[in-house]
């Protein structure tokens, strides 16, 4: 999956400290969960180059290749997470919000063709902020991948919706 970050709107400095003026963006992408007790070894990540010019509506155009495994899709709840980070001369980087991606909205479009997609900044407490991030996402070197599993390969008992075929009627036709 090629995952292009294009640029934020809207943000906001959530520090009060008087040297901390202007904002300098960054993006981390990842497509695992975040883990509170530290990161995962096997989890990669990716980030993009901090914005000095940009302040509260930085461009970045960074793209990334995160390779997603089929499973990815096999799951409703499968994201791509992002975090905005500003870069702090004394701090370092200081969160300004998250969001992320589920991969319904990712769906399963043509290899090769590019989607266009837009979210609000969630504030490290969950709360909306004014921020949004756009970004485009592009499915490379993937096969389409079948969302139906076979039900005897799965263990769990799930439901099942059944399709209404129409029901061709037979008239005889006496002689």
């Amino acid at each position: 999956m090629e995952i292009t970050v294009i640029s934020a709107q809207g943000l906001k400095n959530t520090s009060s400290c008087p040297f901390s003026h202007r904002l300098r963006p960054f993006i981390t992408i990842t497509a695992c969960p975040p883990n509170p007790h530290g990161r995962d070894k096997k989890c990669q990540m990716y980030r993009t180059r901090v914005d000095d010019q940009g302040g509260v509506n930085p461009t970045w155009g960074d793209k990334f290749h995160v390779p997603i495994d089929t499973a990815f899709f096999h799951s409703r709840y499968s994201c791509i997470y992002l975090h905005l980070y500003t870069k702090r001369l004394i701090t370092g980087r200081v969160q300004l919000g998250w969001c992320q991606v589920p991969v319904t909205d990712i769906g399963f479009p043509p290899e090769g063709s590019v989607q266009y997609l837009s979210y609000r900044i969630r504030a490290r407490d969950g709360t909306w902020t004014p921020g949004v991030v756009n970004l485009a996402i592009r499915l490379t070197g993937f096969q389409q991948v079948a969302v139906l599993t076979d039900s005897r390969a799965s263990d769990e008992c799930k439901t099942v919706i059944g399709i209404p075929v129409t029901m061709i009627s037979h008239t005889s036709i006496y002689q």
